[in-house]
């Protein structure tokens, strides 16, 4: 989800973290009152900032979760994806995507732009 947006989606991200604690994950990190925000990564040559929706651990390894809602900025979505698919590969980590009913042929769009076909979104 891009920054603008986040505010407006506050209960989807909160309903996305409800999923993620029941499938077992633990130290979960959002960027929502009462969690401790992830780590934000700085694009070099420009002030833009790139923080993950949601960072979660499960059996020792990191995730990195993204809430694919329609955007009117998919150019930076799919900016923000690539990076976090390229960053979770770099260290062995994982990068999933989260969805919604009325959200499906969106995601699907966006991954196949971006060549992410292999990525299944999790939809809640």
């Amino acid at each position: 989800m891009v920054t603008t947006e986040k505010s407006e989606n506050k209960e989807f991200l909160e309903k996305s973290i409800n999923h993620l604690e029941a499938t077992g994950f633990e130290d979960i990190k959002a960027d929502i009152e009462g969690y401790e925000t992830p780590k934000s990564y700085v694009r070099k040559g420009s002030d833009s900032k790139i923080t993950p929706d949601i960072v979660a651990l499960k059996n020792g390894r990191k995730y990195y979760f993204e809430i694919s809602l329609k955007s009117s900025k998919p150019r930076l979505l799919k900016t923000k994806w690539l990076f976090l698919d390229t960053l979770s590969r770099m260290n062995s980590n994982r990068f999933r995507i989260i969805t919604t009913k009325g959200h499906y042929k969106f995601t699907d769009n966006m991954l196949e732009d971006i060549n992410l076909t292999n990525k299944e979104p999790i939809r809640i």
